[in-house]
């Protein structure tokens, strides 16, 4: 069969579907480098912005994938979901393309958000539209981990056809529990590789200080998720009203971040920039907030005089390395390996983020300070390893400069499971002789596919 790719990113869905025995006959990307790349990787153009395209200019297909831009929808950002200013509409360009061409089937991507964006609206709407059109639509939420690749990284999967959907859940189903694996990070890690980017010695010091904190607190004691370093020796009140409805006398009464006396404040404007940043709203704390100051203040008073010169230590970093994810809970904190050097870092504006070693934290629209550590080595992840992870191993080309390869990676549609989605949707054609397949084991182990060409080498 035939079909299209849009918002094609580095071509996740054309790899994913051409395994398969499909034909991509479009492409559609807004991005000037990440067209030429596709050109460079599938010999075939690929076309700009897709609004700036007419639906009769596209070719007939059988099929429309789109991994659709996910900020709108993502928890990451505004949520402004189907009325963001810029992005919003997006879907409803997919909607022409549809409207007009009306392909048997639809595949579209995003993050798990949108199924529950606006309490269900935003989904509700898509679907809406798309029956409208003579679609049965359902959706999937499912992660690479689920089938065997060392990536957890949610994502919705939007599946509409005009015959009716059969059996699609129970054969992903099928699929994931028919797969026998043991997941380790280290099975997409690199021996040897020209790309490897150790963490600075800045860095290092400040894991370290955390690595300090883990062996104060004894075994025994609960770690909260997430710890919240700014509340050390803090007493502003944040239950039943939040600290900026208090007249300055008021708050002068009491302690703000890392314990500094607010009374030395001559204006209101003045004691607030003294309190943590996410204290500072004129609206009521929702309940997630006051549990998460209540657990990490509950922390500090216990064992507030061990921590003190730790506390001098944080809070001298700036407040995104003052929060601490620690998600490698056990059942009984004694069974808990509290060596970082054991761990998978990955920070984030949330906080320092510590993970497990058998997983990588979900690749996203990566910074290069958001890529994740392996500890053990001191190191990031690797392009080569991103695409690993995101089942890209036949992309020849990358972007021309680090940066970008991370954050296209971060963006791209994972291949092994938007094939599998494929296959329960469409299936495989009868014929795929110029398809040539390679068992992970192959890819990762036995170097069969080369390691990424960064363009500016």
């Amino acid at each position: 069969m035939k079909f299209i790719d849009l918002f094609a990113g580095l071509g996740g869905f054309h790899l994913a579907l051409d395994r398969l025995g499909h034909e991509c006959v479009f492409a559609s990307e807004i991005d000037v480098e990440l067209r030429d790349l596709y050109n460079k990787n599938f010999g075939m153009n690929c076309s700009g912005d897709i609004r700036d395209i007419h639906p009769a200019d596209i070719p007939s297909h059988d099929i429309l994938c789109a991994g659709f831009p996910c900020q709108p929808f993502s928890k990451a950002g505004a949520q402004a979901g189907l009325d963001h200013p810029k992005l919003g509409d997006l879907y409803q360009q997919i909607l022409k393309v549809v409207n007009f061409h009306k392909p048997h089937y639809i595949i579209l991507e995003n993050v798990p958000n949108l199924k529950n964006h606006g309490n269900g609206r935003s989904w509700s709407i898509i679907k809406k539209e798309l029956e409208n059109q003579g679609y049965f639509v359902d959706i999937e939420e499912i992660s690479p981990h689920q089938f065997g690749i060392p990536q957890v990284r949610y994502r919705v999967y939007i599946v509409a056809s005009l015959s009716p959907l059969v059996d699609i859940s129970k054969k992903i189903k099928n699929v994931r529990d028919s797969r026998k694996f043991d997941l380790n990070l280290k099975s997409v890690l690199s021996t040897n590789s020209s790309d490897v980017r150790n963490i600075s010695l800045e860095l290092k010091q400040k894991i370290e200080t955390w690595q300090e904190f883990l062996n104060i607190i004894p075994k025994s004691e609960h770690i909260p998720l997430p710890l919240w370093a700014m509340e050390y020796g803090a007493t502003y009140p944040f239950e039943d009203k939040p600290p900026f409805e208090l007249s300055l006398d008021e708050l002068r009464k009491y302690k703000g971040s890392f314990g500094k006396e607010l009374n030395i404040a001559s204006t209101k404007e003045e004691l607030l920039c003294m309190l943590p940043r996410y204290a500072r709203s004129n609206a009521k704390f929702p309940d997630w907030k006051v549990k998460y100051i209540k657990n990490s203040r509950n922390l500090f008073l216990k064992y507030e005089q061990d921590l003190r010169t730790w506390a001098e230590k944080v809070q001298k970093f700036v407040p995104s390395f003052q929060k601490f994810e620690w998600n490698c809970h056990k059942k009984n904190p004694l069974d808990e390996n509290r060596s970082l050097t054991n761990y998978v870092i990955q920070l984030r504006p949330s906080g320092i983020r510590v993970k497990r070693p058998n997983t990588s934290p979900a690749l996203v629209a990566m910074n290069m300070s958001q890529v994740p550590i392996v500890m053990w080595e001191n190191r990031y992840i690797t392009p080569l390893e991103c695409k690993r992870l995101q089942s890209m191993e036949q992309l020849n080309f990358l972007p021309s400069t680090l940066s970008r390869a991370y954050s296209s990676l971060g963006n791209a549609v994972n291949v092994e499971v938007a094939n599998i989605v494929a296959n329960a949707l469409v299936g495989m054609a009868e014929k795929k002789n110029h398809v040539q397949q390679y068992s992970k084991k192959q890819i990762w182990n036995e170097n069969v596919v080369s390691e990424p060409t960064i363009m500016e080498k």
